[in-house]
């Protein structure tokens, strides 16, 4: 299976959006998968607040095990995960026309109201498994062109 159709199964069996791409992508650089779903864990519904998607989040966390370089606590040491996190942030932008949960969903669901139009217009089923799948697609291309360099 590969990790795209992965990563929407994930989700589609329960886990958060962040866990889910998170988990997939996690796990081919080193981080075991309860591990990965524990840090994902509080990301989804863009923090539970309507803010930065659940699933670019967890593409993020991956972009950090790729692009980070060892000695990443100084500013250059996080330049080549900065550069990264702008290409996939442009391109998820470019892609859906934003990265905020509640305008991607056109609800915000961290709201009981909004979750619950979410609910009945079948989002979480539908929009949110295509925002799984495109992050993994962006992570995908942006590992075979880096893989390729």
């Amino acid at each position: 299976m590969n990790r795209i159709h992965e990563a929407s199964e994930r989700f589609l069996k329960g886990y958060a959006c962040s866990q889910a791409v998170f988990a997939t992508y996690g796990a081919s650089h080193g981080v075991p998968e309860e591990m990965a779903l524990r840090i994902a864990s509080g990301f989804a519904g863009g923090m539970k607040t309507g803010s930065t998607c659940g699933a670019v989040t967890g593409a993020i966390m991956a972009i950090g095990m790729l692009y980070g370089a060892e000695e990443c606590a100084t500013v250059a040491g996080r330049a080549a995960v900065y550069e990264a996190v702008k290409e996939f942030s442009e391109r998820f932008r470019e892609r859906y026309g934003s990265l905020l949960c509640k305008e991607l969903l056109g609800c915000d669901t961290s709201t009981p109201e909004g979750h619950q139009r979410a609910k009945e217009l079948n989002l979480f089923k539908t929009r949110c498994v295509c925002l799984v799948e495109g992050a993994a697609a962006i992570l995908e291309e942006m590992e075979r062109t880096r893989a390729a360099s």
